[in-house]
């Protein structure tokens, strides 16, 4: 921006010049062509100042700025070092200072291999601390063990940090150009209930939305629904049979997971029920209105039942199944035929990708589209049409490969480069009950949603109940409380668990109020507003106080717990990165432990024994 500022001022001088020359054939158009120029230079003016306001009140990531420092540091002390080692971490104990750089015994290892230099770490680590640039977040330096470099936080930056946080609010670090994201999760199909299969992908793929959104990118989220395909053809021809004026009257289905079984054992019995089940499919693809009128209803019963459980679990999704490609498919297989990528086999048209063993079948013997059509369909209007700069697959691990097929072809065929643009795929591990097994309910079936956040609800209030809530809160606050405490048990039981494992799922541990539980989280956070309650002070003395007066950390936990707030921009650096949401969790728990020691060892608030004030 600051160079097109430089680049347009220097034009607009041009232009003024020719016009006062007299030169112009047309000042007419060369004061639009000013005009133009003039307001393309406010718009930027503005939106740099917007960026440097927004930036100088955004958070600092002490990480970053001490990797900008160790990195200056080495660059001077080894000019000659291309790339070298950077590791930069917060100490594990005070003794050893607040952060480390331990960069010295990479940099021994490739001194030795490249220039077969003996250099031990320790001398290495004396040379880097010696060539530290000024700056004004380090007190000290310490060399330990064989070459560890122990950094100490100098005590008035950590303080005007602070200050700075509560003058302007949690600000997340800025994040440059507003990319845009598209997250695809949850996705369930159509005619089915969602199960506990279904659960962490809604979980994880909400937090990563919310997570991209709070860090100031442009989100777009799509419920990928199974909306299309072969079953439909018998879910229709049973709808004929059951309710033959389904055109006028609007068929009862209560239970959509009966009715899908009812049609099922027909296909699998009936011959003729099967036969008439093809030609339904054969006439909804050809668009015939009463075929498509009976795939809507179907459609909007199964609609209504998903959103109960996403209301639930306050779940934003923008729904956009895979009937949504249909008419782009013909497209694709044009598009992979035109660049010679495809082979016939037995009659299918198949695309083998480089590097991997199985082929993708774009079009059945039938003429047909397969789940690989339409994924490769979403993926290429995700990148061209929506112009996706990070593309995230909220999908369980046993899609991998297919995925990653996937992804490979759309490179391939030019779609887009992944140097420019992330494509990534955050796989999740299955959810086990508590015999360390698949999740089943006791006759073996799958555990239904709906039937789990129920239970969910009916133990959260057995648990209030238990701690006597119900006598000191109204009826509305005991069903808020409800709520809460069961989603969010829910929630950040699966959150606070590395997604790449598989899980067990345990009522019981999740709704214990001790170790890193949501509700061990909620108990924190009650303390914390209990206390800024009883002390009377609102957040306007706060900031006043923070603009005047300089914070003092003397005691060791006030130390403690000031730089573990500021850790939260390498949190969210790290977890924008890796896209693994149990980091946050740790850190949450880290911070609502650390708070209660320093509470436990700092008075807050102090009663007056005589008046009670």
């Amino acid at each position: 921006q600051e160079n097109e500022i430089k680049l347009l001022t220097a034009e607009i001088e041009r232009l003024k010049n020719f016009g006062c020359l007299g030169v112009s054939p047309s000042l007419e158009g060369l004061r639009d062509e000013n005009a133009k120029l003039k307001y393309r230079l406010n718009f930027l003016r503005k939106s740099l100042q917007e960026e440097r306001s927004k930036t100088a009140k955004s958070m600092i990531n002490i990480n970053s700025c001490l990797q900008e420092i160790f990195g200056a540091a080495i660059q001077a002390a080894y000019p000659d070092l291309e790339n070298p080692p950077l590791v930069v971490t917060p100490s594990q104990q005070p003794k050893f200072g607040d952060y480390q750089c331990n960069s010295a015994m990479g940099i021994t290892q490739i001194l030795l291999k490249t220039k077969e230099q003996k250099v031990s770490p320790r001398e290495i680590a004396e040379t880097i601390s010696k060539n530290i640039p000024a700056n004004e977040c380090i007190e000290k330096v310490e060399i330990a063990g064989p070459g560890f470099i122990n950094v100490h936080l100098r005590k008035d930056f950590v303080s005007k940090q602070l200050s700075s946080l509560l003058m302007n609010g949690v600000q997340p670090p800025a994040v440059g150009k507003r990319k845009k994201v598209v997250v695809d999760f949850s996705s369930p199909n159509i005619a089915k209930e969602m199960h506990v299969g279904h659960l962490r992908s809604t979980i994880i793929g909400e937090s990563m939305c919310r997570l991209f959104e709070f860090a100031g990118y442009d989100v777009l989220r799509l419920n990928h629904l199974g909306d299309w395909g072969t079953q439909f053809g018998m879910l229709i021809a049973h709808l004929q049979d059951k309710f033959p004026d389904y055109l006028t009257v609007s068929p009862p289905i209560g239970d959509l997971q009966a009715f899908y079984k009812e049609s099922k054992r027909r296909f699998d019995t009936e011959e003729e029920f099967k036969k008439r089940a093809y030609q339904c499919v054969v006439l909804l693809q050809s668009k015939n209105p009463d075929f498509i009128k009976a795939w809507e209803l179907i459609c909007d019963v199964s609609r209504k039942e998903f959103q109960k459980i996403y209301n639930c679990l306050d779940i934003t999704l923008i729904e956009r199944g895979e009937s949504f490609y249909h008419e782009m498919m013909k497209d694709i297989v044009k598009e992979f035929e035109d660049k010679g990528f495809v082979q016939v086999d037995d009659g299918r048209k198949i695309v083998f990708v480089p590097g991997f063993p199985v082929p993708l079948t774009i079009m059945k013997s039938d003429g047909g589209y397969t789940y690989d059509t339409s994924d490769l369909a979403a993926l290429k209007h995700r990148l061209c049409e929506e112009n996706a700069d990070i593309l995230i697959y909220v999908v369980d691990s046993g899609q991998s490969v297919h995925l990653q097929t996937v992804f490979a072809a759309g490179q391939m065929i030019g779609w887009y480069d992944p140097k420019v643009t992330r494509v990534a795929h955050a796989a999740f591990g299955v959810v086990l009950g508590e015999d360390k097994k698949k999740f089943k309910t006791r006759s073996g079936d799958t555990v239904r949603l709906i039937d789990l956040l129920e239970e969910g609800l009916k133990r959260a209030m057995d648990k209030l109940k238990d701690k006597e809530r119900d006598k000191v809160l109204t009826a509305e606050e005991l069903k808020a409380a409800q709520t809460s405490v069961a989603f969010g048990c829910i929630k950040y039981a699966d959150l606070s668990h590395n997604r790449l494992n598989d899980y067990v799922f345990s009522f019981d541990k999740m709704l214990d109020d001790r170790g890193n539980t949501a509700a061990y989280l909620l108990y924190a956070f009650t303390r914390i507003r209990a206390i800024a309650r009883l002390a009377n002070i609102d957040e306007q003395m706060l900031r006043k106080a923070a603009s005047e007066e300089v914070l003092i950390l003397d005691h060791e936990k006030e130390w403690k717990l000031g730089k573990c707030i500021l850790r939260f921009p390498e949190i969210l650096q790290k977890i924008l990165e890796d896209l693994l949401l149990h980091t946050l969790c740790d850190y949450l728990y880290e911070l609502a432990t650390t708070f209660t020691e320093f509470y436990d060892n700092c008075y807050c608030v102090e009663k007056d024994r005589q008046s009670g004030e």
